[in-house]
């Protein structure tokens, strides 16, 4: 404990007080496990908050590190290189749309969603179309941490100490088509969802809801735009979480040729370059019209090394099948969690898709005590085990 409580120290005089950590130094990953300085391995489900979609130590990754940091780490988006159509390829050949813009991080890439959404909006005013610039949002959502982010993100705490925040944002309320109805006019420039919402406690769309939010979009022109960056890139078992939601002949549009309710834009981050920085948007063609060279841009997003770790990682889930291994070892976690509910009162719900789970528990400090005792047991579940007081 002699190097954590140094570490400690140093930390309490030089960076931000931002996280509350827990009294563990890791100093090496393995599959599943995280190994601590006394060589303790825990076993880690919480994955980096979502990140590390291979585990720790996967060849696939390693791989391309070694052999791009060899060639090439950085260059200016001015130039071309290797990576960066070929990556947005595969992202577009799995997702159905058209194109991307690589940035950082997630809430870059929500930032960079909104923006183009807004400018969509813009050039359908120039073309005649009568459409506003206000946000729909829902209730418990989390976009991130940047202003606009902020500002489409639910909880107050992360609003209030930094106001004003962005205006033109209003939420409606969870699966609640009536609301959304209710709130949405030709003044609403972007519908903002989360297929299934992360922070907000794993919660799925509710068919109906997605449906009607895509058929209002395409009612006026406003666009739908999906943050996938916690359930996308397999987590859920499909590429995208909006991969789950079929289609019918009242809502077919441009979704109809995919099989699904398809976003105008998307964006995806976290597990996206297996622990190497990147975040990404994508959009329609449609959507793309808005943008043209100078109006938005990144100094690091898209740079080789990200991109090939990135192709990689796409790889390997294909290879490896962890698609279905998502599917399959997620049901049989709920499948396990639903039967311990059925023995014990306190566990009030489970529910997600794939590997993207939740167990809401009847109070805050239950919910506490069980993450303390899976730390003694040296495992990670802060993501599964929601506190239903949060939620209400």
């Amino acid at each position: 404990m002699i190097k954590l409580d140094r570490i400690r120290a140093a930390e309490e005089r030089l960076l931000l007080p931002t996280y509350e950590r827990n009294p563990i130094l890791f100093v090496r990953g393995e599959g599943v496990h995280l190994i601590d300085e006394n060589g303790d391995r825990y076993l880690d489900l919480l994955s980096g908050i979502g990140v590390n979609a291979l585990g720790y130590a996967h060849p696939a990754i390693e791989e391309a590190i070694a052999r791009q940091s060899r060639a090439l780490i950085h260059t200016s988006n001015l130039f071309y290189h290797e990576g960066q159509a070929e990556l947005a390829l595969r992202l577009t050949e799995r997702t159905g749309l058209d194109r991307v813009f690589f940035a950082n991080t997630g809430t870059e890439a929500w930032e960079g969603a909104m923006k183009i959404a807004r400018a969509h909006a813009g050039l359908l005013r120039s073309e005649g179309i009568q459409i506003g610039t206000k946000f729909l949002a829902l209730e418990q959502s989390f976009h991130g941490r940047t202003f606009g982010s902020v500002s489409t993100t639910y909880k107050a705490k992360y609003r209030e100490p930094f106001g004003p925040v962005v205006p033109g944002v209003e939420f409606v309320r969870f699966n609640d088509v009536a609301d959304l109805r209710a709130k949405f006019s030709n003044e609403v420039c972007a519908i903002l969802v989360e297929a299934i919402q992360g922070e907000g406690g794993i919660r799925p769309l509710s068919q109906e809801f997605f449906a009607e939010a895509r058929a209002l979009a395409s009612s006026t022109g406003a666009l739908l735009v999906v943050d996938e960056i916690q359930a996308g890139m397999g987590r859920t078992g499909k590429w995208c979480a909006y991969q789950h939601y079929g289609i019918s002949g009242a809502h077919a549009d441009r979704s109809s040729s995919v099989g699904w309710i398809q976003p105008d834009i998307t964006t995806l981050a976290k597990p996206i370059a297996g622990g190497i920085p990147l975040g990404a948007i994508l959009c329609t063609e449609e959507a793309a019209r808005a943008i043209h060279p100078g109006m938005h841009g990144t100094t690091f997003g898209g740079g080789p090394l990200a991109c090939a770790v990135a192709i990689a990682v796409i790889d390997a889930i294909e290879k490896e099948n962890l698609l279905q291994n998502a599917t399959e070892v997620g049901d049989y976690f709920q499948a396990q969690l639903r039967a311990l509910a059925s023995r014990h009162d306190a566990i009030k719900d489970v529910r997600g898709k794939g590997l993207m789970i939740a167990a809401e528990l009847d109070s805050a400090d239950l919910a506490k005590l069980t993450v303390a005792e899976m730390l003694k047991r040296r495992q990670f579940l802060p993501y599964l085990t929601m506190m239903r007081e949060e939620n209400e």
